[in-house]
């Protein structure tokens, strides 16, 4: 199998860098190398293997390390979860043993695992609502309100956004194959509303009409494209879940997933002949 380009080796003058590698194209997963005391916190169901040093423990909320901030600050970070659609819990693992060890968390979807470095990018990404995979224990997970009532009512991904913050690594999935764009200030994109993986906060998100009212019905792009204005940047993912799920669930018409043709100009007849009925 070929390894992706993305690799990191931590500093020693950073506390909580960690070391990674991202293997495989389409179907990915990510490997984190943890030391001795390193945590690393993921979405429930996304390990793939850890190391027998490496203990899980459930928390209740982002498990973003604020443990000492009582009942009342376990329930909101929960409850910011539970707003984008996350589980109230999250998975820490934990090195409790000497040397080194190793943890692995995949994407549920094919697509891509973006590595970021919070710190180079202002502490703060604003993405999709279900892109969190992993991360390094100390990065928050909240919710990012679409200030714009259109732009909460069509933008692709409604009002509420997933804010990532913090000075560490994580890591986000993303559909299909990524592309970062860095906006100089005033420059503008239009990108399809799904299509649209994760921004900055000094970008500005807008929609604008796609076109005439020949394009809106016709052109199958919908009715709005969201605009983004910056500076900073921005991740534009190929194939959003959405999209792979339309159509798959097109592929499969009224008969339960089952016809593996693309249809017969016998109809019936042919499917029976084909083997899809």
């Amino acid at each position: 199998m070929t390894n992706s380009p993305w690799t990191h080796h931590r500093s020693a003058s950073v506390a909580d860098d960690v070391d990674f590698e991202i293997k495989g194209q389409e179907l990915q997963f990510v490997e984190i190398e943890l030391d001795p005391g390193e945590s690393a916190i993921a979405e429930a169901g996304a390990l793939v293997w850890k190391d027998a040093t490496v203990e899980m423990t459930t928390v209740f909320g982002d498990g973003s390390g604020g443990q000492g901030a009582g009942f009342m600050g376990k329930l909101l970070g929960a409850g910011k979860r539970l707003i984008t659609g996350e589980s109230l819990f999250t998975t820490v693992f934990t090195h409790q043993g000497g040397g080194k060890a190793k943890v692995a968390f995949a994407s549920p979807t094919p697509g891509a695992i973006l590595p970021l470095h919070l710190a180079d990018i202002g502490g703060t990404l604003i993405c999709q609502k279900d892109s969190f995979l992993a991360a390094a224990r100390g990065v928050s997970i909240g919710v990012q309100f679409q200030r714009r009532v259109m732009t909460g009512l069509f933008g692709g991904e409604g009002f509420i956004m997933q804010r990532l913050e913090g000075d560490g690594w994580v890591f986000v999935q993303m559909g299909g194959t990524v592309v970062e764009r860095e906006l100089a200030p005033g420059e503008q994109i239009h990108v399809d509303t799904g299509c649209l993986a994760a921004y900055t906060p000094s970008v500005d998100f807008d929609l604008v009409m796609a076109g005439g009212v020949k394009s809106v019905f016709f052109g199958g792009e919908g009715l709005f494209f969201a605009r983004l204005t910056g500076p900073g940047k921005v991740w534009i993912q190929s194939l959003p879940f959405s999209r792979l799920a339309g159509r798959m669930l097109a592929a499969a018409g009224g008969s339960g997933g089952q016809n593996r043709g693309e249809g017969s100009i016998l109809g019936d007849l042919g499917d029976l002949i084909g083997g899809n009925r």
